[in-house]
């Protein structure tokens, strides 16, 4: 007995992950446990999703989880439905299933469009609905938008993936007017992401010589899993995670024409590494790759678990503090002289 209400009294409610078996996905089912929730664990994969469940389960939390395509709205409202039963009311939704391929326009599909979208953008869509669903009713929640710096700056071979990032920021904006319009107490929040190194560079479909790697400075998941969590408990506008994110939002509003040219000399060998790929590997475009992959890629060598910028950015509020308590003395300290040299004059 002792046991269930030390369980309750820290328990802070139920959140929502998806693409929760592996990748950034996996970080945030972890984060969000060791901040007191339960986790409802949405993906394809079953080895992924058991082991996500049994990872938040050893950290004292309960979590189930419900294999689902996220381009499948039935399905993804049929979990939503099956979690509320097994685990309570939906307090928090991160939509962060995501898929991709690595190819030149000139190469890619029109399927390969379709399913990247479907995924990618109508998944956040899909889930974002089943959120409010319930959310709604009840007026509170809180639902958060993955979100990447490719939402505002299209980088070469990754057109379908950049189109529908793109895509989410529009519809996050008009979701965001439509709550405050409502005065609802359903909070929303989008978090751009950096590069990062989760499994996705071994598991998406290319048509690249080499194989795909992160652009630019890397980061472990964990670092936006932190972000991630603490956003759905802290609504702002927008949350950038990393200085790379910050720049290239900035950077492409100021001189986009400048990027094009930037972009267009090294984004090409920027996305390989000197490894030429298996042209025969398998990926994860319409099924799953079978196995538990976990949260990292193979980049843990080249990949940072810091980031200054983010850490200013979730407590800015006491830096400006911190800043304004030192201005403060300063002043002091300078009109204190000021009175003592006056005295002299």
């Amino acid at each position: 007995m002792a046991k269930d209400t030390n369980y309750n009294s820290n328990r802070k409610g139920v959140a929502v992950i998806t693409g929760a078996s592996a990748g950034l996905g996996r970080a945030c089912a972890r984060e969000f446990a060791k901040k007191g929730y339960d986790v409802g664990l949405l993906a394809r994969g079953k080895e992924g999703l058991e082991g996500a469940k049994r990872e938040v389960e050893e950290m004292g939390r309960k979590a189930t989880y419900v294999q689902v395509d996220m381009a499948d709205a039935q399905g993804v409202e049929e979990a939503a439905n099956k979690i509320e039963q097994e685990l309570g009311e939906i307090d928090v939704w991160v939509n962060n299933a995501m898929n991709s391929v690595f190819s030149p326009v000139k190469e890619m599909q029109p399927e390969d469009y379709k399913r990247v979208t479907e995924v990618t953008y109508l998944g956040q869509v899909y889930g974002t609905l089943s959120a409010l669903k319930r959310m709604l009713p009840r007026d509170r929640g809180s639902i958060v938008l993955v979100g990447s710096a490719l939402a505002y700056r299209g980088i070469p071979l990754q057109s379908a993936y950049c189109g529908s990032k793109h895509a989410i920021q529009g519809f996050y904006d008009s979701l965001r007017t439509e709550l405050i319009h409502d005065k609802s107490n359903v909070k929303v929040t989008m978090v751009q992401l950096p590069a990062m190194n989760t499994t996705q560079f071994g598991f998406v479909k290319t048509r690249l010589p080499n194989k795909p790697r992160p652009m630019g400075k890397i980061y472990q998941p964990e670092v936006a899993a932190e972000v991630i969590a603490y956003a759905a408990e802290h609504e702002r506008r927008e949350y950038r995670v990393g200085y790379p994110t910050l720049k290239a939002i900035i950077g492409n509003k100021i001189a986009p024409w400048f990027a094009d040219y930037v972009l267009a000399k090294n984004g090409f060998k920027g996305q390989q590494t000197d490894e030429p790929e298996d042209p025969n590997r398998k990926n994860n475009l319409w099924e799953p790759i079978p196995g538990d992959h976990g949260a990292h890629g193979t980049f843990d060598s080249q990949a940072t678990y810091s980031s200054p910028q983010t850490w200013l950015s979730l407590h800015r509020e006491k830096v400006l503090a911190g800043a304004l308590a030192v201005g403060g003395l300063v002043l002091g300290s300078m009109l204190a002289s000021k009175r003592k040299h006056d005295q002299y004059d």
